[in-house]
């Protein structure tokens, strides 16, 4: 069954930090290459986030920069427009400067930077919806964190416990994305909005959107059909 087409895809390279557009990104047994592979430590090695857990520590400021893939590690733009890399001498001491405190870029090692998936699928047909009941709110894809924006009539959990191909890659849809107060944050050309939780919360039951693990790896790119092949 023709699930809908790819519209927009999205990774993350630095966890909690804003992340990059992108036409196209291979996905291997992780999940998308090089999504979240990095994160901001503390003192306490506690990962940087916008939320508070048991491998969690919130840390204020991370949405005020960005990150992208670039040849043998990522960039950072800072606040103030510098860019720095991931191999610059200055860089921890760059970030814990704008942070206020201590702080590491780490690369991925035994512990999973993903909160609770390997790959987040949003459609536009949830986006809508939420859109209608919060039509000032600023309620955008990049605002949620997706990996892979769907464009279809479907809403996100029709997806939950099957298979799709997308590309040449195969996901199983395994579970919904509990949210949390991250979404409420404000970024570059969007305000802060509490009001987009409250009403995820009392319209959705708290999830907005579907985590899925892969099957089989492979590429996708924008504009790729959304198959549905096993319910």
């Amino acid at each position: 069954m023709e699930f809908g087409r790819v519209e927009s895809l999205w990774r993350y390279p630095v966890k909690s930090l804003i992340g990059e557009s992108v036409d196209s990104f291979d996905i291997d047994c992780r999940g998308v290459s090089g999504d979240r592979l990095y994160a901001i430590s503390n003192s306490d090695g506690k990962l940087g986030s916008g939320k508070d857990t048991r491998r969690f520590r919130r840390i204020d400021g991370l949405f005020s920069m960005s990150a992208e893939t670039i040849d043998n590690g990522i960039s950072i733009t800072l606040p103030d427009k510098e860019v720095v890399t991931s191999n610059s001498p200055s860089i921890n001491s760059r970030l814990s400067q704008i942070l206020g405190q201590n702080v590491t870029l780490t690369k991925e090692d035994k512990i999973s930077h993903f909160d609770d998936g390997a790959i987040h699928i949003l459609t536009t047909a949830s986006l809508s919806l939420l859109r209608k009941k919060l039509p000032h709110s600023g309620v955008e894809p990049r605002r949620f964190r997706p990996n892979i924006v769907v464009k279809s009539q479907f809403q996100d959990n029709e997806l939950l416990g099957k298979v799709i191909n997308i590309g040449t890659v195969s996901l199983e849809v395994t579970h919904k994305s509990e949210r949390c107060r991250m979404i409420t944050l404000g970024q570059p050309g969007l305000e802060r909005s509490p009001e987009i939780l409250k009403a995820i919360s009392k319209d959705f039951g708290l999830d907005f959107g579907v985590y899925a693990k892969v099957i089989s790896i492979g590429s996708v790119s924008i504009g790729d059909n959304v198959e549905v092949v096993q319910d």
